[in-house]
């Protein structure tokens, strides 16, 4: 299967800069071509490279899996990194009900991805309009300064 067909809507050439747009068929091998996109548009050296890449396999998962787009529909991902911010939204086919951060039982199989964008990210969001639906996350990278230790004081 060819690389997914994306652009660059802003920036350079260089990973990390700019923002990326792709739209993806509904089905479960994409799931690999997101990884793919994310690492286009971030580079696997970007330090929150990573939590981007679980959090937009756990959207793209849930767009397939719960949504119109999973049933020969599409579903659009977008990454945005910019200095400290990178921001992914992944948009589907909508479905009959919200997405739902529903903590579950130990013994489930599904419904971790909304609790681990709840843990990961910056913060996050809902959009439904039009009958789809949009999730997005942001990532920043926040550094902290060493401390001085007490002998160098």
């Amino acid at each position: 299967m060819a690389p997914p067909d994306f652009h660059s809507v802003e920036g350079g050439e260089e990973p990390g800069n700019g923002a990326f747009v792709v739209r993806f068929p509904g089905a479960p091998a994409q799931v690999a071509r997101v990884r793919g996109l994310v690492t286009a548009a971030l580079g696997r050296e970007h330090p929150l490279y990573d939590d981007c890449v679980l959090l937009a396999s756990e959207l793209a998962t849930n767009a397939i899996l719960h949504s119109r787009s999973g049933e020969g529909g599409w579903f659009t991902v977008s990454v945005h990194a910019a200095g400290p911010l990178v921001r992914v939204l992944v948009k589907d086919g909508g479905s009959s009900g919200s997405p739902c951060a529903c903590r579950t039982g130990t013994q489930a199989t599904s419904g971790r991805g909304l609790p681990l964008l709840d843990a990961l990210s910056h913060r996050w969001g809902v959009i439904r309009e039009s009958g789809a639906t949009a999730v997005w996350f942001e990532m920043r990278l926040v550094t902290i300064p060493a401390q001085r230790s007490a002998e160098a004081v």
